[in-house]
């Protein structure tokens, strides 16, 4: 939509001209006042008989601040208009309302057509949205690091706002000492660590945007990109560094090193089987790692490793055939876990329990804590696996008697069903 500004225009030509022929010889001096009068006022009016001006909903526009005056501005845009800026649209980030005086060059957006006194209905407030939006995406362009205000937060990540810009910062994209970590992905508590870095500065990068919406995505991680990539880089498999505990989860411990992270797996925590990763490092521990994997952004610790490893003397310590004993830590689907010794075990798989019987639930058989005897039959150094049995031992000649009992007492119960089902139809039938 475009409209036009008219122009006033002045014919003084003639009338200087009658007062020219009027003045008396004697009045050279006023003559030639007048004269350079003609002269001034021609030149600001030789442009009288231009084209009117078109200006369209959207342009931008600069002008000079003719007065600023409870709030509303008036702007000179030099001898075709007048603009006048009122209420919210005088409101940008900057303040520029604050400070601004007559003669100030402004620019500002045409957001309406001249009001009742022939005003241009300007914007400071769409001017600096406009200024904003090309500097994002100038920096988007550059791929600038620069910092920004956190305005708000929400469940998926913080919010940030600039001149009617809005921005999201998803939490995929925060680096490892803003990322809120909990353990079970508690929606509540994960609000409530992202609502602390509310009014706080972070530094980010522009990493996609939405032109017709005005709408950016942000990225924490990769303003911090080329600072990691070069810690990184100086990272060798077989290293060994000392790091602090960042986050505890149950599949294993996140160790923070020169503001990059890695992950001690659970596996890698200790030799043995490790039930819960709380009991080896708390949040804010200073720890010391081995370096056992960089692969791209994915570092990988080990804890374990820093020790010595207990498998080493099994060979000379375990033989195929052995007896040994101990008790049971844990039971699962396939079988049972017998601790030999510290941070080793041995496993009584399902098919080793009963020479004959087939054992489908070693919960009904065995409990966890029960001492148990049984053979070694396999020693696997490289998996860090014993394979045990019970077969032919006496727990295991009790559990085979148990078994059969079972099943006699369940094919009794086939047997009896038969005739249950076929006395009742007899009954059916005489009815």
């Amino acid at each position: 939509m475009s409209f036009r500004v008219k122009e006033m225009i002045f014919n003084i030509n003639q009338p200087c001209k009658n007062m020219i022929k009027k003045a008396s010889k004697d009045d050279s001096v006023q003559e030639l006042s007048v004269v350079q009068s003609i002269q001034t006022m021609s030149e600001l009016l030789k442009g009288g008989d231009q084209e009117p001006v078109e200006f369209e909903l959207g342009d931008l526009v600069e002008g000079a601040v003719v007065s600023v005056v409870k709030g509303k501005i008036v702007i000179d845009l030099g001898n075709v208009a007048t603009g006048i800026i009122v209420g919210t649209e005088t409101m940008d980030s900057s303040n520029t309302l604050k400070d601004l005086k007559a003669g100030d060059k402004v620019q500002a957006v045409v957001i309406g057509e001249e009001n009742e006194d022939g005003q241009l209905v300007l914007s400071l407030k769409r001017a600096a949205q406009e200024s904003t939006w090309d500097n994002f995406m100038k920096r988007y362009n550059d791929s600038e690091t620069f910092e920004i205000k956190i305005r708000e937060a929400n469940k998926g990540g913080l919010l940030v706002e600039e001149d009617g810009i809005r921005g999201f910062i998803p939490v995929s994209q925060l680096t490892p000492e803003h990322y809120p970590r909990v353990e079970g992905g508690d929606s509540s508590r994960i609000l409530s660590k992202l609502e602390k870095l509310m009014n706080t500065m972070m530094k980010v990068k522009v990493i996609n945007y939405d032109e017709k919406e005005r709408r950016l995505i942000l990225s924490e991680k990769a303003a911090y990109r080329d600072q990691r990539q070069a810690i990184v880089s100086k990272l060798k498999v077989g290293e060994q560094i000392k790091g602090r505990v960042s986050g505890i989860v149950n599949f294993g411990i996140f160790v923070n090193y020169e503001g990059i992270e890695g992950l001690v797996h659970i596996s890698e925590i200790a030799w043995g089987h490790v039930a819960d990763p709380k009991k080896y490092a708390r949040v804010g521990d200073e720890i010391n790692v081995l370096v056992i994997g960089v692969e791209n952004d994915k570092i990988s610790f080990s804890m374990k490793k820093l020790t010595k490893d207990p498998w080493a003397e099994i060979v000379d310590k375990y033989k195929i055939g052995q007896e040994v004993k101990g008790p049971i830590t844990r039971i699962t689907p396939f079988g049972a876990f017998v601790k030999l010794e510290d941070e080793v075990e041995g496993l009584i798989h399902l098919s080793e329990f009963s020479v004959n019987e087939e054992v489908v639930d070693p919960n009904s058989i065995l409990e966890t804590g029960e001492t148990v005897e049984a053979k070694i039959l396999t020693v696997d150094l490289e998996e860090h696996r014993l394979g045990l049995s019970i077969k032919g031992t006496p727990l295991g000649k009790k559990i085979e008697k148990e078994l059969v009992n079972l099943t006699k007492s369940d094919k009794a119960k086939k047997t009896k069903a038969p005739k249950e089902e076929s006395v009742s139809e007899d009954v059916k039938e005489k009815k």
